[in-house]
């Protein structure tokens, strides 16, 4: 049974059945408290877009951790249990589609979001009165422009092995651990070599990388609510923000702000900018009641 939705943000539509079969695609506006929280696990028929055009979202399912930065969003299927948690300072949509309607991923994944997928999601959820016709017209190009949108490789691996889980959990509670895998193994009862096969056999990566994707996640997480980078090194737990900056570019191929500002830039450049008004220019106003 589909649990309701309980948010520590500000919901104008708390009644609102996103699984109305009547309704093929729901897009609903989310504004943040101010503080941070967590949706907790749930799940509903038509499968989520979760859209950030401001801080950050990370979303959880048994297979893995999904980071969406700012001008990007994450797919979460039909029928997928999951969590969401947002940045203090999130600007957030939700878009639910019927499954069938949308040529998107039977999985998750993270996807940039052009500005006229922008606009037409900001079009959809500020304009639940639209007249049918119209209303039919902007679903149309949504669901033909997704398909089209770049991946974003901002997922960590999970897994439901207790051991592995257990670390997992350890870690995303404190990423300025620095136990080695030696440390981890001793801890779990294993051998330093069991261990390292078993983090690569559950999540296809090796023990060093995994946990460089968490802090991968973690830092952009952070950097998209307005941390700086001084702050997000510090937490976890490197020695120096040189020695961050060398990992996230290593790891990425920018540092992070570059990193940041070519994930909007790509967005950008699927749709001319100057054809599409900016949202900041008459979508200020909060969502009638």
């Amino acid at each position: 049974m589909r649990q309701p939705l309980r948010y520590p943000l500000r919901y104008p539509w708390l009644d609102l059945d996103v699984d109305d079969r009547s309704a093929p695609v729901i897009a609903v506006r989310v504004d943040s408290d101010g503080s941070k929280g967590e949706v907790p696990d749930h799940s509903h028929r038509k499968g989520q877009l979760v859209v950030s055009l401001g801080g950050g979202v990370t979303c959880r399912v048994a297979s893995g951790l999904w980071m969406v930065p700012p001008h990007c969003a994450v797919w979460i299927p039909s029928g997928m249990a999951h969590s969401n948690r947002a940045t203090t300072n999130a600007r957030l949509f939700f878009i639910y589609i019927e499954a069938e309607l949308v040529d998107l991923p039977d999985r998750c994944c993270t996807i940039s979001i052009s500005p006229l997928l922008r606009e037409l999601i900001v079009e959809l959820s500020d304009g639940m009165q639209h007249d049918g016709a119209r209303r039919e017209r902007l679903i149309s190009v949504l669901l033909g422009e997704l398909p089209r949108m770049p991946l974003q490789q901002l997922h960590l691996p999970l897994s439901t092995e207790p051991r592995v889980k257990r670390i997992a959990a350890a870690l995303a509670d404190n990423p300025a651990d620095r136990r080695t895998l030696a440390e981890w193994a001793n801890r779990v009862a294993l051998s330093e070599s069991s261990l390292a096969r078993l983090v690569v056999k559950e999540t296809g990566l090796t023990f060093g990388r995994w946990r460089q994707q968490l802090h991968l996640i973690v830092a952009i997480r952070e950097l998209a609510s307005g941390a700086s980078v001084q702050q997000v090194s510090a937490d976890l737990g490197y020695e120096s923000v040189t020695a961050f900056i060398t990992m996230f570019k290593k790891a990425l191929g920018k540092p992070p702000a570059k990193y940041l500002s070519s994930v909007a830039q790509e967005a950008r450049s699927y749709a001319p900018v100057d054809q599409v008004p900016h949202p900041s220019k008459d979508r200020r106003t909060p969502m009638r009641r």
